[in-house]
Formats: C-alpha cells, sequence, structure tokens
C-alpha cells in the first residue's frame, strides 16, 4: 500500500513484516518490529506505524493503549488511509458502526479504489441497513474486480434488498450468461439459480417465475425446494392439475408433512367438508403408516362418522401409549359437541377396561384383551381432558388413579403439577415437579420445567440450584444461564422478582434479555461475507428479515413489557434512599446501642467488599481461561459492557425514559398487539405527552376498539383533556380536538362510561374497568361500583380464575377506596368458587407464597 508518508526501504520492510505479523496473528512479533521502527529518532512519530502498533496492542485486549497510539498516528498522517482504515477496525471492535463507516469515508478519500476499505464499509453498511450506500460501494468493487463472483451477487442483492427487482434481475442474468456453460452444475449454481427465481417472484411475475423453474430444473440439485416451489407456483396460477400432481409427489416422498395435504385439498379444489373426509380416508389407505391422514379428517368430520374415526384413532394411540394425544386432539375442543363424543367415549373406555379389559363391553370374545397400561392412559387423557374444562376435583382424582395405577410414570407429576398451576396454586404444582423432577435427574427437560414451575411459585434460589445440575461447573448457573442466552429462564426470573417487590433485580434480567438481542444482532456481521461467498442466498435473505424484526419475538416482549411495567411502578413510588431512613432511625438510639449498629454496619460493609472482590477476581481468571482458548482473535474481545447492579437499575432518575427504550421496538415490531399501545399510553400518560397519548389510544382503537383496559385509558385522557383545555398550543389543540371528536362523539367521561358498563354488563372484566372508572369520576359511587364488581352471580360469561384475581388486585391496591370489609368477602365467595387457588386461600398463608401479579392468560393456558 503506498504511504502518505513513506519510509526508507529498511524500515518499509520492518513495516511489511507488522502488517504480515496481524494478519498471521503473530502479535507480539508485530510489537517488536513497530518498536524497532519508532526507536528511530526520525521516524517516533511515523502515524502509520504508530497506528499499526495500537491495532496489534488492541488485538492483545490492550485497548486504552491501542486507542492512544491509534489517535496519535492519526494525528500525525490525517492523509493517511492507513490510519483512518485502523482507526476504523478499532471503532467497528467497539461495535461503533456508525463511526467506524466515517473512518472507511475518510480512509478512501485518500485511497478511492482500496478493496479492502471498499469491502469493510460494505460490510457495515448492510450491517446498519444502509441500503443506497451498500449499492453504491457494490458498484464500486464489480467495477474494481469484475471476475468476481462475489462482486456480481453482491450488487444484484443490493438491489434486491431495496425492492428494484429489474436491475437486480438484469445483474444476475448478465452474470449468468458469462458463466461457462456445460453440464457440470453444482450445489453454489443450483442456489444461486433458486435465488433468482425468488427474486422473479418477489417481482410479482409468477408466470416467468415457473417458466424460469421449469426451464432450468435439470441443474437444480435441492429436488424438494424444485418441486416445492413448482407446486406453489402452479397453485398460484390456478394450474390446479399440475400443481395436484407435484403435491402427490410431495406426499408420496413425505406423508407426515400436513402442509402438503392442505395444498393438495386446495389443488383439487375440495370444498365440502364430507369430500375432505372421503380425500384423507383414501390418504390413509394408501399411506397406513402415516399419522396426518389419520388425524386431520378429525376436523371436517361431524356426527357420527367423527365418532367413528375419532373412536378408531384414540383406541390405537391408548393401545401404544402415546402421551401426547390430548394436546394432539386439543384443537377439536373449539367444537362442544365434539367434547362431549370424545368424553363419553373416553367414559365408556373405562367401564370397558375395568371390567372386561376391553374398549367395549360388546367386543368381549373379539381378540386378546388390551393391554394393563391402556386404562392408565385413558385416566391420564381424562385428567387433561377434565383439566382444559377448568374442572379441577375432577381432574385431580383422575390424575391420583392414574398414579395409583403406575406411581413410576412422570409424566402423571407432571400433569399433576400443571393442573394445580392452572387451578392457581403454584406452590403445590411446584412440589409435584419436583417430584416427577426427582424421578429422574438425568432429564433435562424435567429439569427445566420444573425450575419453571419453581420460578412461577416464586422460589429463584431453588430454581437456580435444580439448573445448576445441567449448567456448567465453576460458574453459578445464573452467570451460565444468561452466557448461554436462556431467555425463558431470565423472563420467568424477571417476573418472579417482579412479584416479590426485588425491582431491581427484576429490571437485571429485563436488562441481560435486551442485550441477547443486541448480541444476536451483532452476531449477524459474521455471516455477511460467509453467505455470499457459499452462496447460501435465499438463507441469507431471511436472515437479514429476521435480523430486521428480531426483537418483535415473543422473549422480548415478555421483558420489556416486565420492564415497562417495573419503570412505570418505580416512577408512581419511587424506592426510598436508605441512608436517609438509617439515619432518621438512629436519632432516637442510645449510645452503646449507636455503636453497636455502626459495627455490624462496618462488618456487612467489609464482607460485601471481599465478595465483591473474589467475584471480580473469578471473572478475571475465567476472561483469561476464555482468551486462552481462543487464541489471537484478529479482532479483540467485544467491549465490556456496564455492569448491571440491580440497586442501581431501581433508583435510576428518569424511570420513564427507560421505559421508553424497551416501548419503541415494541411500537414498531409488536404494533399489532394492544398491550403495545396500552403501555405507551401509561407511559406518556405520566410524561403528559398529550399527542403521543392520543396516538397510542388511536392505535389501540384501530386493533380492538371495545377493549375494557382502552375504556378505562380513553376514561382518563378525557379527564387530562378537561383538565388542560387552552393551555396547549393552538396547533395542538385542534388536532386534539377534532380526534377527541371522532373518539368520543360530543359525550362526556360519565356518559361513556355508562354506555360501556350497559353494553358490555356480562362481563367481569369490562365491569371492573368500568367500575373503576366510576369510582376515579366521582367517588361517591363507591357502594354501587363494589356491589357490581364484587358480585360473581351467573350473568358474568368469564368469571375466570384470572378476572377474579384482579379483581382482588383492584379491592387491595385501593382502586375503590378502603374496602378491608368488601374485599374480605370477596375473598371467601372466590375461595368457595375455586378452592385450590392460593391468591383465595385463608390469610394464615405466607405472604411470601402470595402470587398476586396477574400473569399472561396463554401462560396459564400453555404446557
Amino acid at each position: 500500500m503506498p504511504s502518505s508518508n513513506p519510509l526508507p526501504p529498511k524500515e518499509n520492510a520492518l513495516f511489511k513484516r507488522i502488517l504480515r505479523c496481524y494478519e498471521q496473528k503473530q502479535y507480539k512479533n508485530g510489537l517488536k518490529f513497530a518498536k524497532q521502527i519508532l526507536s528511530n529518532p526520525k521516524f517516533t512519530e511515523h502515524g502509520e506505524t504508530l497506528a499499526m502498533k495500537g491495532l496489534t496492542l488492541n488485538c492483545l485486549g490492550r485497548k486504552e493503549e491501542a486507542y492512544e497510539y491509534v489517535r496519535r498516528g492519526l494525528r500525525n498522517d490525517l492523509r493517511s488511509h492507513v490510519c483512518w482504515h485502523v482507526y476504523g477496525l478499532l471503532q467497528r471492535a467497539d461495535k461503533k458502526y456508525d463511526e467506524a463507516i466515517k473512518c472507511y469515508r475518510n480512509a478512501l478519500k485518500w485511497e478511492k479504489d482500496n478493496m479492502q476499505i471498499l469491502r469493510d464499509l460494505s460490510l457495515l453498511q448492510i450491517q446498519m441497513r444502509d441500503l443506497e450506500g451498500y449499492r453504491d460501494t457494490r458498484y464500486q468493487l464489480l467495477m474494481l474486480r469484475p471476475t468476481q463472483r462475489a462482486s456480481w451477487i453482491g450488487y444484484a442483492m443490493s438491489f434486491h434488498l431495496l425492492e428494484d427487482y429489474k436491475n437486480a434481475l438484469n445483474i444476475l442474468e448478465t452474470f449468468l450468461d458469462q458463466q461457462q456453460k456445460g453440464n457440470n452444475y453444482d450445489y453454489e449454481h443450483s442456489e444461486l439459480l433458486l435465488y433468482q427465481n425468488l427474486v422473479i417472484q418477489e417481482s410479482g411475475d409468477l408466470k416467468e417465475a415457473l417458466k424460469h423453474l421449469e426451464s432450468s430444473q435439470d441443474q437444480i440439485v435441492d429436488k424438494l425446494t424444485l418441486k416445492e416451489n413448482l407446486g406453489e407456483l402452479n397453485l398460484k396460477l390456478k394450474n390446479f392439475d399440475k400443481a395436484a400432481k407435484y403435491y402427490e409427489e410431495l406426499i408420496q416422498r413425505n406423508p407426515e408433512n400436513t402442509m402438503y395435504y392442505n395444498k393438495l385439498i386446495e389443488a383439487k379444489k375440495l370444498t365440502k367438508p364430507e369430500d375432505v373426509v372421503n380425500f384423507y380416508l383414501e390418504c390413509s389407505e394408501k399411506y397406513p403408516r402415516a399419522m396426518p391422514p389419520r388425524r386431520l379428517p378429525l376436523n371436517y368430520a361431524v356426527g357420527e362418522q367423527f365418532k367413528t374415526l375419532v373412536d378408531k384413532y384414540m383406541r390405537r394411540s391408548l393401545s401404544k401409549g402415546v402421551p401426547p394425544l390430548f394436546v394432539d386432539l386439543r384443537s377439536l375442543y373449539t367444537d362442544k359437541s365434539k367434547v362431549e363424543i370424545i368424553e363419553n367415549l373416553m367414559l365408556q373406555y373405562v367401564d370397558a377396561l375395568k371390567k372386561v379389559g376391553k374398549y367395549s363391553e360388546a367386543e368381549l370374545n373379539n381378540g386378546p384383551k388390551e393391554p394393563a397400561s391402556a386404562l392408565l392412559w385413558v385416566y391420564y387423557y381424562l385428567a387433561q381432558h377434565h383439566d382444559y374444562l377448568n374442572q379441577t376435583e375432577k381432574a385431580v382424582s383422575y390424575i391420583d388413579a392414574a398414579i395409583e395405577h403406575t406411581p413410576t410414570l412422570i409424566e402423571l407429576f407432571v400433569t399433576k403439577g400443571r393442573i394445580y398451576k392452572h387451578a392457581g396454586d403454584p406452590q403445590e404444582a411446584y412440589k409435584w415437579l419436583d417430584e416427577a423432577q426427582a424421578l429422574d435427574t438425568a432429564d433435562r427437560y424435567i429439569n427445566s420445567k420444573c425450575a419453571k414451575y419453581m420460578l412461577r411459585a416464586n422460589r429463584v434460589k431453588e430454581a437456580e440450584d435444580t439448573c445448576a445440575k445441567f449448567t456448567r461447573e465453576g460458574v453459578s448457573a445464573m452467570e451460565n444461564l444468561n452466557e448461554m442466552q436462556c431467555m425463558w429462564f431470565e423472563t420467568e426470573c424477571a417476573l418472579a422478582y417482579q412479584r416479590l417487590g426485588k425491582y431491581g433485580e427484576a429490571l437485571k434480567k429485563c436488562h441481560e434479555t435486551d442485550r441477547h438481542f443486541s448480541e444476536i444482532i451483532e452476531d449477524q456481521f459474521d455471516f455477511h461475507t460467509y453467505c455470499m461467498r457459499k452462496m447460501t442466498l435465499r438463507s441469507y435473505v431471511g436472515l437479514l428479515r429476521l435480523e430486521d424484526v428480531l426483537r418483535g419475538h415473543p422473549f422480548y416482549f415478555k421483558a420489556a413489557k416486565c420492564a415497562i411495567e417495573v419503570y412505570l411502578h418505580l416512577f408512581d413510588e419511587p424506592l426510598k434512599d436508605e441512608n436517609a431512613e438509617q439515619e432518621l432511625n438512629t436519632e432516637n438510639l442510645a449510645p452503646s446501642e449507636l455503636k453497636k449498629l455502626r459495627n455490624k454496619q462496618r462488618k456487612a460493609r467489609r464482607k460485601a467488599e471481599q465478595e465483591s472482590a473474589q467475584a471480580r477476581e473469578a471473572q478475571v481468571k475465567r476472561d483469561h481461561h476464555h482468551k486462552s482458548r481462543q487464541q489471537g482473535d484478529v479482532e479483540a474481545d467485544a467491549p465490556q459492557l456496564d455492569e448491571l447492579i440491580p440497586d442501581k437499575l431501581a433508583r435510576v432518575e428518569d424511570p420513564l425514559e427507560q421505559a421508553i427504550k424497551f416501548l419503541q421496538p415494541l411500537q414498531k415490531l409488536a404494533k399489532n398487539r394492544i398491550e403495545t399501545h396500552l403501555m405507551a399510553f401509561e407511559v406518556y400518560y405520566r410524561k403528559k405527552k398529550v399527542l403521543l397519548m392520543l396516538q397510542s389510544l388511536k392505535r389501540a382503537h384501530q386493533i380492538a376498539p371495545q377493549n375494557p383496559k382502552l375504556h378505562s385509558c380513553l376514561i382518563r385522557f378525557y379527564e387530562v383533556i378537561e383538565q388542560n383545555k387552552n393551555s396547549w398550543d393552538p396547533a395542538v389543540e385542534q388536532v386534539v380536538t377534532k380526534e377527541v371528536q371522532i373518539l368520543f362523539k360530543g359525550k362526556d367521561a360519565k356518559q361513556l362510561n355508562k354506555e360501556f358498563l350497559e353494553a358490555h354488563s356480562h362481563s367481569l372484566e369490562a365491569v371492573l374497568e368500568c367500575c373503576r372508572m366510576m369510582f376515579y369520576l366521582d367517588n361517591k359511587t363507591q357502594s354501587t361500583a363494589l356491589s357490581l364488581v364484587t358480585n360473581l352471580d351467573n350473568k358474568y360469561e368469564d368469571v375466570t380464575l384470572q378476572n377474579c384475581v384482579n379483581v382482588a388486585e383492584a379491592l387491595r391496591r385501593g382502586d375503590f377506596g378502603s374496602c378491608d370489609a368488601q374485599l374480605e368477602d370477596y375473598i371467601k365467595k372466590c375461595h368457595n368458587r375455586f378452592p385450590f387457588a392460593a391468591d383465595f386461600k385463608p390469610a394464615s398463608a405466607s405472604p411470601s407464597e402470595s402470587n398476586h401479579v396477574s400473569q399472561d392468560q396463554d401462560n396459564c393456558n400453555s404446557n
């Protein structure tokens, strides 16, 4: 590389050796050669040598020295592309991608055709999704290296990502025309053709896509993808006969794929349920070992035909002993008549198996008896069946019968735990899972399930100890789970800490989960060159699109929701300053007592400092061990992130700003969930940002205008408008007036609340929100509100455990003022209705074991 400040031949040879040592990861030798140049008085301030010394030091983990040398080198030679490039590499290693891009652009000012700088710049541009810049950089690379395949592919892909399909296809066509013609087609060429076909499909020209695929099929190695694409394209173009042929071939290849059957039904234009059932029956004769042709007709069959088919299906599974039979049939439970048929058949099986060892007494003389385990699996199914229907007592009696029959089957204890979880007793649930885990301590699944139930019961320490059986030795389980990005554990941990009121610990877990998502986004950096080189182009585009919406994942949503709720709570009720509180407490102490207290505090501080020092020392040892295993990485280790200290997180000065950081990705990527916009309203309501409140309400209104929680937000928003009339900017006033007219239709808050209550008088969830707002608008309505909300008569269609817990929480929280007597009476009513629920057990239960904070309904229904 020509230098802007050239060295004499001897020093130049040494400089080249520094570069070679850097490339070969011989960093100590590189430093030796740099020292030889810099020890010469003429070249002590040679910019490029200083920069290379800094880069080498960075690879050895001496980051501060590295920055010092690189900046010094840059100051001494601002016109050197080497200095700018090195500075960019340092910024890139620190994940400061925007800064690194600026450095690379400065480097290109002095060396505009440097391939390495252009390549590095293109990687950063695609990482930051600067697609226009990426396209321009890929064009320069193509002009410099027109013979390289990656140059053409990268340039074509830049147009594809910008949705300029015409140019992308022209470039791919030109490149493919240049390729040597012949029959020696390999996997990489095949992948390129499939990628080209993907671009044609996304451009919307399905006829051309089909034509291209048919003409290229001899050159495509991935025959499964080829047939799936041909079937899909023919189906979209209404070439039903051709599509049916392809899907029949695919079913023959894999008769377990349910999607193929659905597509074949579409291709055969079967719309009547009886035709679909007959189609599946034909398939089951053709593929007798396949599961879908036996299971899928149950979705369409009705009446006697359904009874015959489901009877045959269940008998086969029960005789074989298929544990997930209920999970398999659960989707049928939306139809009450089918539930009734299944229940009657199961009860018939119980009676017949007890009496004659067969599924029906009428079959007494037909063949041998069923295996003894058949009765066990019927009990197991009925326990899950009654649990799903919220008939807890029946579910417990059946699972107890199953355990008495076979007390060594782990699945029975897991199911009993799940029954208690659904019934609202997390403590009892965890005890049964603990027993299941004790039956097989080498089973990782049961171990994880047990840990999850422990966290639901707020037993964080026990959960950590349980997981420690499968984590790396020499490291605390919590630390190893964080290292392994075990997000289900961290989100459950955060919720447990939130319930226990340990808000700093909860926030720490939420931030750890957030960091995992940042790491996943940063990890894609390694694939930008790899995928282009290996030609896995369709997978690469899929990866880029996944990364763009990554924070829409349920794990992130759960962690963000928990963090936002905690920050809102900390804004409403900030933690008290412990030191100030202690000072107040010590004022009234006698001198001797005060001395004892001071000594105790001193010992506690010393012990905490020792533990902190030991933890730091252990971390240093682990880092050293980790580095020794990953010797000589070209780039320095990732920048050290700030340590997450729970107390510091809980005492943050701007909880609402912190909440917004978690909220913004949800507003972009989880905008179809109403909870996102309701949380946004709560944040902006506290920040008094009227237009942002209005925006959140409008978005929520588009998703579910009749949502009860949205209704209470609207009422509070109405009050904000009433209290701040004429105090806003005229433009803001105009927008608010216009939008409020659409939302409220000229009605006042009390009228809106009354109408919503009348329209949703059958829903306990809606009545709770209406009564909260009734009391909020006028505290004289307390008795009316309480009488409505604590009445568990049959007029409410949704008297579920979760809704009753929400009502109890509102009463405890003081949403209806002081109402201890009504709360006690309500708890008794709920205890009679939900005898297993821990929230409604008598006050003698331990407060630490209560689980008052509501959980997502989907968690309650999950396994």
